[in-house]
């Protein structure tokens, strides 16, 4: 039995039954149970020239990549190209841009296909590099409006990490401090403060390989602590190694500054002893004493601002 034979005999009735209920709104599904049409050839010869209702259309959500696809193919882009560009797959991409000429291959294909890896390298390391910024960002506000007890903390942890330090064998009770971290100087002047030593009894001191450019280093310490350049103690200069290949070269080099108390023996000796009580405290909270070791030892909680 044959399409026209049958129950389909009368074709051109069954297509004005078909046609009619398309223009009521009904979907192909909906046309195909009503009229019992089981063959999709036939379906499409009866709705043939009759426009889809509007609900039955879906939304074209990928209008825009589309579009933009084919715009960056006439400009001679890649399958790979456009796939890193705009994100999408590459089967995507081919659906909406094979009617459109291939570009022309200026570059071998191991030359194209490092291009490509490249490219998708290059948006793998934008990826991480957002990712990065957004968690030191957040890490960043859970530590703004520090109060002064944990200024005073990480002043003595900063100083026990980067300060001179006494020793049976070389007695140094001072307080000397030496970094090239300008955020580590600004925290550590400013516990200072906290601890109210004078300004004045401050001495500067810039230390720096020969090489670099020692007087725009001074300048930019000066300017960071406060100070005029002439205030700053005479100059350190390491003398240069041909051998070594440094990484700290560049107008961004600018040494180390020194800071040095003036009659720092007496906050030195505190420094000792808060850090030396933050460590026992440390040590209590890891189980690292016995009870015995610690019964005579008071817990910090008083100490400092």
């Amino acid at each position: 039995m044959t399409e026209t034979t049958g129950k389909y005999a009368d074709f051109e009735g069954l297509r004005a039954q078909a046609v009619a209920l398309r223009r009521e709104g009904l979907s192909r599904r909906q046309i195909r149970d009503r009229l019992h049409v089981d063959n999709n050839d036939l379906l499409n010869r009866l709705l043939q020239g009759e426009p889809a209702p509007e609900w039955t259309k879906r939304p074209r959500a990928k209008d825009d990549l589309r579009e933009k696809a084919r715009e960056l193919r006439l400009q001679g882009m890649t399958y790979d190209q456009i796939q890193v560009e705009l994100g999408c797959s590459k089967g995507s991409i081919s659906l909406w841009v094979r009617d459109l000429p291939k570009p022309e291959r200026s570059r071998s294909a191991v030359e194209q296909a490092r291009l490509a890896g490249r490219m998708r390298w290059d948006h793998e390391l934008a990826v991480r590099d957002a990712e990065r910024q957004r968690t030191k960002a957040s890490a960043r506000e859970e530590t703004l409006g520090m109060s002064d007890r944990e200024l005073f903390y990480t002043g003595i942890a900063l100083y026990w990490a980067e300060g001179t330090k006494d020793k049976v064998y070389d007695r140094r009770e001072g307080v000397t401090f030496i970094n090239s971290d300008p955020d580590v100087i600004v925290v550590f002047l400013a516990w200072l403060e906290l601890l109210e030593v004078p300004r004045q009894s401050l001495a500067h001191r810039v230390m720096i390989h020969e090489t670099a450019d020692v007087p725009a280093a001074e300048r930019y310490w000066a300017d960071l602590v406060g100070v005029d350049v002439s205030a700053l103690r005479r100059t350190t200069l390491k003398r240069h190694n041909p051998k070594t290949v440094r990484k700290n070269v560049g107008e961004s080099y600018r040494g180390c500054l020194v800071i040095r108390v003036a009659r720092g023996a007496d906050l030195y000796r505190r420094i000792e002893g808060w850090w030396s009580g933050i460590a026992t405290d440390a040590a209590y909270r890891l189980g690292a004493r016995t009870d015995s070791e610690l019964e005579d030892v008071d817990r910090p909680g008083t100490v400092g601002p």
